[in-house]
């Protein structure tokens, strides 16, 4: 079941180059005649996330399944910096000054993420900051941030959401400052440069995080092949010169793909064979994060801070996002209006895990290793998604809404408050030894 968030035209452009699935926001069981039957956890419509509290027993979790998972969610406290304010726990709150960029004075925003160029009628999803439980978030000020990381550099390791992220943190210090692009303009490894501030930032393009190659090297949209237990040299023979990564990954777990370890076929996610193991995409999740870390805290000469930004879900509505799927809502939700299920619940889980293993390991060689954690927040924002305002309408042609980027400006600007909160600490730790 392959599929596509953009039209094949946009592919190269957005760097959208491979099909993605995308759910819907309660589980849908598929009933496929003639189709190997598949682990039970495969047969729900991917990650999930939209459920009023209380349908968690309707979503099939059961309350043994309920108590397992909130045993596993306690590791949160154990990755988190105890010592410190729990900056990703709080609510939405409105915030009038909102937004401090626009399509007009930044000119890092894709196509598919102007919503204000094409006319999103509600602008209230403009008009909100994240607010702590236990202490304030300081909104994002470009002055300070340039001091904060003068002489340093920046690396995004992940997907298209990642290059989201980097594009809001470009727009946000486009206020005072812009960089010099030393990529070209169809390139997915982008390099930025601050000349005046001695620092730069680079995006590298890896949605698996692992080494990956094309079943057919002429088609992107083919089922990829993933060396789960192999590094990806396209950006870890590469981050040692880097002061912070930030790692990320998420929705390209869901396409067909082919699992390789020690080089050879162990398992595949929707794939035609009746002879190779199917398994789901929690398995190779895991393995890559995990391939990922130790290539960290392996990689020679590597003396930076890692971050690890968690899944931030995705909210489609009403049907799968390739049968009229959309986000509609107009507003942020409260704490105790949805809940994380299913999939978003058990990646996000893998990630806590995943990074506590690497947390322990770093000790032993100066590995350092963060909680950047996102989903908590953007699961409550289904109102800040570009939906079907993320190009012109076309006469006689059917898009698929987006409800996996994020708008610029948008909600994902607050990842920046995020990260200049966290940099901040990070210097303040190593200025007190």
């Amino acid at each position: 079941p392959t599929s596509h968030l953009d039209p094949p035209s946009n592919d190269v452009v957005r760097g959208e180059n491979t099909a993605v699935h995308h759910p819907v926001a309660v589980p849908v069981k598929r009933h496929e005649k003639g189709r190997r039957k598949r682990p039970k956890q495969s047969q729900t419509s991917h990650h999930a996330v939209i459920t009023k509290t209380g349908e968690n027993k309707k979503q099939g979790n059961g309350d043994k399944n309920n108590n397992i998972n909130n045993n596993r969610v306690m590791i949160r406290t154990k990755v988190l910096d105890e010592e410190k304010c729990d900056l990703f726990t709080g609510e939405w709150v409105p915030n009038p000054e909102g937004p401090y960029y626009t399509n007009d004075t930044c000119d890092a925003i894709q196509e598919h993420q102007n919503c204000l160029k094409f006319g999103k009628p509600d602008t209230g999803f403009l008009k909100w900051r994240w607010k702590p439980d236990e202490c304030e978030l300081d909104i994002f000020d470009p002055d300070q941030f340039l001091e904060l990381v003068r002489g340093k550099s920046l690396a995004f390791v992940g997907d298209s959401v990642a290059r989201n992220h980097m594009q809001s943190l470009i727009c946000l210090l486009s206020r005072v400052a812009n960089p010099v692009d030393l990529s070209g303009p169809l390139d997915q490894n982008k390099r930025y440069e601050y000349t005046e501030h001695d620092f730069n930032i680079s995006m590298f393009w890896a949605p698996y995080l692992v080494k990956t190659e094309k079943t057919d090297p002429n088609d992107d949209k083919r089922p990829f092949k993933l060396y789960l237990d192999e590094f990806d040299p396209t950006w870890t023979t590469k981050i040692a010169s880097f002061d912070y990564v930030i790692i990320s990954a998420g929705h390209w777990f869901f396409r067909p793909t082919y699992f390789y370890l020690n080089d050879r076929l162990i398992g595949c996610l929707y794939c035609p064979e009746s002879n190779v193991s199917h398994v789901t995409s929690f398995f190779s999740y895991r393995r890559a994060f995990r391939t990922a870390f130790r290539a960290i805290n392996e990689a020679v000469d590597f003396n930076g801070v890692t971050f690890l930004r968690t899944f931030a879900p995705s909210h489609f509505e009403g049907a799968q996002w390739d049968k009229g799927g959309d986000c509609v809502r107009t507003g942020p939700f409260k704490r105790n209006e949805t809940a994380l299920v299913d999939y978003s619940l058990e990646m996000y889980l893998i990630q806590l895990e995943e990074l506590r293993i690497a947390q322990k390991a770093g000790r032993r060689n100066g590995g350092k290793f963060r909680l950047f954690d996102a989903t908590k927040a953007m699961l409550l924002r289904p109102d800040g998604h570009p939906s079907k305002y993320g190009h012109w309408p076309v006469a006689n042609v059917t898009f698929a809404n987006d409800c996996v980027h994020w708008c610029l400006p948008g909600p994902i600007d607050s990842w920046n408050d995020f990260l200049q909160e966290l940099l901040k600490r990070e210097i303040g730790d190593s200025g007190s030894r």
